[in-house]
């Protein structure tokens, strides 16, 4: 799962609004967008943490001379020493959301209960968030004419995927 920064209004804005059409959460119409701002700070956070664990997962690669195949498992280790993240990107990001919500001074109500918190938000995050595997699908549909593998390949899917993260407002 990756999180894009671009994303992330749109991804707090979704969930404000059908939590709010479902009577899962009561906000004041004029504070609506309050809610939205608290999410997509929890949303912040997350990215800004995700990119300091890889940023020393990278750092403790280079120290300790591991070939960079490492940074994966790197990276899980020093999340689980910060107990960040536990039980995958999503479940850790609708804990942190349904947190700020019990805790939001913008959220007059809560009235669902966790699971069908959890249930909604998953289901917003995974449409929001599984947008690699569609930017792939269509950087391969735009190369089908190269073959898979070569350098040219790389060096074209590369730019090509770089093109289409900016067109979409998804670079990171």
């Amino acid at each position: 799962m990756r999180l894009y920064p671009g994303k992330v209004s749109a991804i707090a804005q979704d969930m404000v609004q059908l939590l709010t059409s479902n009577g899962d959460i009561e906000v004041e119409a004029d504070l609506a967008n309050e809610v939205v701002l608290d999410i997509e700070s929890v949303l912040r956070e997350y990215i800004r943490a995700d990119r300091q664990i890889t940023d020393e997962a990278r750092d403790r690669i280079s120290k300790q001379g591991l070939e960079f195949t490492q940074l994966t498992k790197v990276k899980q280790k020093i999340a689980e020493e910060r107990n960040f993240g536990a039980g995958g990107p999503i479940d850790y990001l609708t804990r942190q959301i349904i947190e700020a919500l019990f805790h939001s001074r913008h959220v007059d109500e809560v009235y669902a209960e966790d699971h069908a918190l959890r249930k909604t938000l998953r289901e917003i995050l995974n449409r929001h968030t599984h947008v690699d595997d569609d930017l792939d699908k269509e950087v391969r549909k735009r190369i089908q004419n190269l073959q898979e593998g070569t350098g040219t390949w790389e060096i074209e899917y590369q730019k090509v995927m770089g093109d289409l993260k900016r067109l979409k407002g998804l670079d990171s």
